[in-house]
């Protein structure tokens, strides 16, 4: 999933889609593993410093990774995600984070979970 979903699916925001919201508790509830990027790390810290976002949102979403019981995972940006990138049309996603979520799903081999415009137009497969 992309930084915002983390975000509001954290916090219980009425924001997120109810598909988007039911897609990952049923994933959850299935014990599939739900991926975030690491880079969702480096940038709720950059909004918590933007005054953007309190800190709380960081530490929900630290909280579930470190969890031992198996639920969520940090997807590193590995060669797998490097490559995929290319696959990702930068005409259709211009800007990179952005990106770098959408390789992420595709080197996953699942879909992403996001309300960007820009990625759910793409070809890579979303939930939204």
């Amino acid at each position: 999933m992309d930084t915002q979903t983390a975000v509001w699916y954290l916090s219980s925001d009425s924001n997120l889609s109810q598909v988007a919201s039911s897609a990952l508790d049923l994933a959850s509830a299935a014990g599939e593993l739900i991926h975030v990027r690491s880079i969702c790390l480096v940038e709720l810290s950059l909004l918590i410093e933007k005054g953007r976002l309190l800190r709380e949102a960081r530490d929900r979403l630290v909280f579930v990774l470190d969890d031992p019981e198996p639920g969520w995972s940090l997807a590193s940006f590995d060669r797998d995600v490097a490559d995929a990138l290319e696959t990702v049309s930068r005409a259709e996603v211009p800007d990179l984070p952005d990106r770098v979520v959408a390789a992420t799903a595709v080197a996953l081999r699942c879909p992403v979970v996001s309300c960007d415009r820009k990625i759910r137009a793409s070809e890579v497969q979303t939930v939204w």
